[in-house]
């Protein structure tokens, strides 16, 4: 078994756990964790540094080695939300229509639910045809305000106040 690092981030919107191993991230979660025994390593830090910066409005990208184990389907899935812009959102629709796979719109709401990279892999910027915020692991409020500090950096939309 290989070893676990950890590193703890406070966050404007909870306390973010950072998983790795010796050679990625393959967690970033709002869940709570049993993390008293584990340390931090290089790669845990740099994840660390990379999701204060974002919450600092300095940084909109994630270049710190990331791997989460999946399914080739999730996996693909995991990929095409990478590219959705930052500040920017798509339907669950449009989304599917994306990865050329339009009744496909369940199994790849499945496969954003099972994205363990809070975040990094921003399944947060997928909302309904509607426009409303749909299913989100970490809790509707916590997409809403990563939505809303994503616009707000990005100029893309009003600036709403966050207490």
């Amino acid at each position: 078994m290989e070893p676990i690092y950890c590193s703890i981030l406070k966050s404007p919107i909870g306390e973010l756990v950072i998983l790795a191993d010796d050679t990625a991230v393959y967690e970033v979660t709002f869940g709570k964790r049993n993390t008293e025994e584990l340390s931090e390593n290089d790669i845990s830090k740099t994840a660390k540094e990379q999701l204060q910066a974002y919450f600092d409005g300095k940084s909109k990208e994630f270049t710190f080695k990331m791997a989460q184990k999946g399914t080739a389907f999730q996996q693909s899935v995991w990929e095409a939300l990478c590219t959705i812009g930052y500040g920017d959102t798509l339907s669950y629709l449009k989304f599917s229509e994306q990865l050329n796979n339009p009744l496909a719109i369940r199994a790849i709401a499945a496969a954003n639910g099972k994205n363990n990279l809070a975040i990094v892999v921003p399944c947060h910027r997928v909302i309904g045809s509607d426009g409303k915020l749909v299913g989100y692991a970490g809790e509707l409020w916590r997409k809403q305000w990563l939505l809303e500090h994503e616009k707000e950096i990005s100029g893309k939309g009003q600036m709403t106040l966050k207490f």
